[in-house]
């Protein structure tokens, strides 16, 4: 089935991208790119490295294609390609981080990135999001899931490998969470 694939089903796409059909794998990365884009910006904002992961997610799934069983939909495999590599950049932004800490008679010193400045009217948009960046990333990716994406708690605890209960539990804890940011800003 070369050429157009706007019609074709999810499997036909699966099977022609493995078979190195492009037109295929294009298809693929058109239905998805914006779901994965929600999911990246929402975990580390509109910033370079969340494009850069986006564009990650699709070369790590063009590379695992043929692994993939259809178990779970396509939507799923490529949302936790996307959940995996977003989470591994926040862990080398912590490390990265971590250099700029500097040690002087035993105490430790954090240097803090200027403030962008203190407008009086911010929209809710903007503090929402500095709200959503501070919760810790096992709370903002269930936050991105659920409020952000649309999952139901089902679809997210499955996404992320984790007990209802779990997802829950980190869905409540990060609205108080948010709450209270709110609150101080």
């Amino acid at each position: 089935m070369k050429g157009s694939y706007s019609k074709a089903d999810e499997s036909e796409l699966i099977q022609a991208s493995i078979n190195g059909d492009r037109l295929a794998f294009g298809e693929i990365v058109n239905r998805y790119r914006k779901m994965v884009a929600r999911t990246v910006k929402g975990m580390l904002g509109d910033t370079v490295f969340a494009e850069d992961i986006g564009q990650e997610v699709f070369v790590k799934l063009y590379h695992s294609l043929s692994e993939f069983r259809g178990d779970a939909k396509l939507a799923t495999y490529i949302q936790k390609i996307a959940v995996n590599l977003t989470l591994n950049e926040i862990k080398r932004r912590k490390r990265f981080s971590s250099l700029f800490i500097q040690k002087e008679n035993d105490d430790i010193y954090e240097f803090d990135v200027a403030d962008e400045g203190h407008e009086e009217k911010r929209d809710a948009k903007e503090i929402v999001n500095k709200a959503l960046m501070s919760l810790d990333p096992k709370f903002r990716i269930i936050v991105t899931m659920r409020m952000l994406q649309g999952y139901s708690t089902k679809e997210t605890a499955e996404i992320l490998d984790l007990p209802l209960g779990t997802v829950l539990s980190r869905l409540s804890r990060a609205q108080e969470q948010i709450r209270e940011i709110i609150v101080k800003l």
